[in-house]
């Protein structure tokens, strides 16, 4: 059985694939994971190809009890939140090495596919196949492993539900083909983007004189604005240049928000920028957020948050 096998990646396209041929399910957000179980060993493998084994005890415990030896498990490591949606941040806590309210206890362990079984190899399977010899190792199991489910649904109506629910997106995958390594066209992913503007308090200079490196972004909360994060992609290098130009003439003499950024030019917030963006973190600022345009700010057309909207932090 192979040391390590490098995952089979999903390329990201706009819509969702149609057809008899496809097999659905949630998009996780966590880590990728290998879970490797050989005799006298279990070990995880991240997808670049660390051995995190140590950061996944509860995932590699169950593991060992799974009756079949050796095998090669693909699927992702997450941590859920109050509504069952993974969330990426919750993870990255329960992982890390600051203290926090999660803990790697609440790592679970969404398996999705099987490479190896009793020391046969079955990429060359059709994802059908691989998923049905899972199934039964894995099913039904409500702990630190579970099966990740194939949803039986027209995939643009499964996509529609799951942005309706929060969750990151979708997975399409080929039931026909074998597993590959690498980004390939058989698995497909489509995200759910959320969409909103938010007020533009300055910006980080860019390497190239002149623009923008980094856009810093509020969100109204009460009477006042809130630090949302700073949006450093989306422009082409002549829209940094104009709009760096624009915000040199608003300069505030001192930051519309208690914020400290060392070589940070604020502004007076009379701009909103429209903003797409994935999620929210946990500490309330955008996760992956792309500049969309800009206009003049207008109190009363501009939909911002409000307090109840916004995401709460630690400290609330």
């Amino acid at each position: 059985m192979p040391r390590r096998v490098e995952p089979c990646v999903a390329t990201l396209v706009d819509n969702s694939p149609k057809g008899p041929d496809w097999a659905f399910e949630v998009k996780w957000d966590g880590y990728r994971l290998a879970v490797h179980v050989e005799p006298g060993e279990v070990r995880a493998i991240t997808r670049g190809g660390y051995d995190w084994t140590p950061k996944f005890g509860s995932i590699v415990a169950e593991a060992r009890e799974l009756g079949h030896t050796p095998m090669i498990i693909d699927g992702e490591a997450v941590v859920l939140d109050d509504q069952g949606r993974s969330d990426f941040g919750l993870l990255q806590r329960a992982v890390g090495k600051k203290p926090s309210a999660h803990d790697a206890s609440e790592i679970i362990f969404y398996a999705f596919d099987l490479l190896c079984l009793d020391g046969r190899d079955l990429r060359w399977l059709p994802l059908s196949e691989r998923r049905q010899l899972l199934e039964p190792i894995v099913a039904g199991m409500m702990g630190a492993i579970r099966f990740s489910e194939e949803v039986a649904a027209d995939g643009a109506e499964f996509f529609r539900a799951a942005c309706e629910l929060g969750l990151e997106g979708i997975v399409a995958k080929r039931r026909d083909k074998p597993y590959r390594s690498g980004r390939q066209p058989e698995w497909l992913k489509i995200k759910c983007a959320r969409r909103d503007t938010f007020v533009i308090i300055g910006y980080e200079p860019s390497t190239m004189p002149g623009a923008i490196g980094r856009l810093l972004l509020a969100a109204r909360k009460g009477d006042n604005f809130v630090y949302v994060g700073g949006c450093g992609t989306g422009w082409s290098n002549k829209e940094s240049v104009d709009l760096r130009k624009v915000l040199d003439t608003i300069r505030a003499t001192r930051p519309p928000v208690a914020l400290k950024r060392k070589g940070a030019v604020f502004t007076d917030p009379l701009l909103v920028a429209d903003i797409e963006y994935r999620a929210w973190t946990q500490d309330g600022k955008l996760r992956h957020p792309s500049f969309k345009g800009v206009k003049q700010r207008d109190d009363n057309a501009l939909p911002l948050f409000t307090l109840d909207e916004l995401p709460r932090t630690d400290s609330e």
